[in-house]
């Protein structure tokens, strides 16, 4: 048993300097001057007059201070339990072992995690995420695939805390979904979800062939950041066609079952966006634009380009080849990342969105690569 306090000992000394080192990887420091002088702000007169402006610096401040109290909390843990286990040590007290080894064992957990925490530094990592779903060719096998995916991620953002919000949703032809959309909100929903844009494979037999044959399908999941501030993007009412159609799908109830959903074809790209989850038609509009924003914002970040007219639209097939995962259900049980190598057998789990595993590896490549 002392032996066990021994290398829980050895272990948190060790944990010491990575908690340090971290506190300067996260900018706890600076994260601390940032929240205050923000807080200054929200004491000036005319603060708010604009109340998405106020709104979105409140959220920015609750995060911040977010942050660093995650971070004290851990540094806490790591000080408490070191005098723990050097008085267990001391004391030859068998009684501290399982909560030494515990504590210990979340603290090189936590510590992980904020590692990878701190590999998000991308411009609009901390920002709010919106995933769309697409199924490729296939009809109903892949429009089932593209629903499975879909709520993978809705699972994946309700196990974080995030708020998983439904914006569009099109009926597949038997079952699944055409396409839909959802918004994960929370610090960081983009910085983590970025990994998972990209073309997803899946191999299972069939529920829907009558002879029980293997099929593979493929469906896509564009990631995105929302724009806080999409001023500099200006889209011409010409350059988009807009139509008002009747709501259906996921939403059941929540769901306004007139013809209040939206939908926008910007002509130049032939890009599509919907919303039918507001109240009202206009605030459908309002929100599928700020989507074709944001999509025409990613795409002309991603390319470099100067301006607006020269984005020509997402190009990429939804196909054999192109996928940067592997679901397979049979003969075997697999998910595979093509990019990291990174696998998991429990295939279940992975889309019951236990998917942690798959996006730290990434993270950590990614990381590896812009060094």
């Amino acid at each position: 048993m002392i032996v066990a306090l021994e290398e829980s000992k050895r272990k948190l000394v060790a944990l010491d300097d990575v908690v340090k080192e971290l506190g300067n990887q996260l900018a706890i420091e600076e994260a601390k001057e940032r929240a205050a002088d923000l807080e200054k702000e929200t004491l000036v007169e005319n603060f708010w007059d604009d109340a998405e402006k106020s709104s979105r610096k409140l959220q920015q401040i609750k995060q911040l201070k977010d942050c660093v109290e995650s971070y004290e909390e851990l540094v806490k843990k790591l000080e408490d339990t070191l005098v723990l286990c050097e008085m267990a040590i001391e004391e030859n007290d068998e009684s501290s072992v399982e909560e030494v080894v515990k504590e210990t064992a979340f603290i090189e957990s936590e510590a992980e995690r904020k590692r990878i925490e701190s590999l998000l530094s991308g411009q609009y990592d901390k920002n709010n995420a919106i995933l769309s779903f697409h199924p490729g060719a296939g009809g109903t096998e892949a429009q089932d695939w593209a629903s499975m995916l879909y709520r993978m991620y809705t699972r994946w953002g309700e196990k974080h805390g995030y708020n998983v919000k439904l914006i569009d949703w099109l009926d597949g032809d038997e079952a699944g979904l055409k396409s839909a959309t959802i918004m994960i909100e929370g610090l960081n929903a983009y910085g983590y979800l970025k990994s998972e844009n990209g073309v997803h494979r899946l191999v299972r037999i069939s529920p829907f062939d009558a002879s029980g044959r293997r099929h593979t399908s493929f469906a896509s999941v564009e990631v995105m950041p929302e724009f806080n501030d999409d001023n500099n993007i200006v889209i011409r009412d010409e350059d988009i066609e807009v139509t008002a159609h009747r709501s259906s799908g996921a939403g059941g109830q929540h769901i306004n079952k007139t013809d209040s959903a939206i939908r926008i074809v910007h002509k130049p790209t032939g890009i599509v966006v919907g919303c039918q989850t507001e109240r009202s038609q206009l605030q459908n509009k309002e929100t599928a634009m700020k989507m074709l924003k944001a999509k025409l914002m990613e795409i002309k970040i991603r390319e470099n380009l100067e301006r607006i007219e020269d984005i020509q639209g997402n190009k990429a097939n939804i196909e054999w080849g192109s996928q940067i995962r592997s679901y397979v259900f049979m003969p075997y049980t697999l998910a595979k990342d093509t990019r990291t190598g990174y696998e998991d057998g429990n295939i279940d789990s992975v889309m019951d969105g236990e998917i942690d595993g798959f996006i730290n590896a990434y993270l950590k490549d990614l990381s590896k690569s812009e060094k």
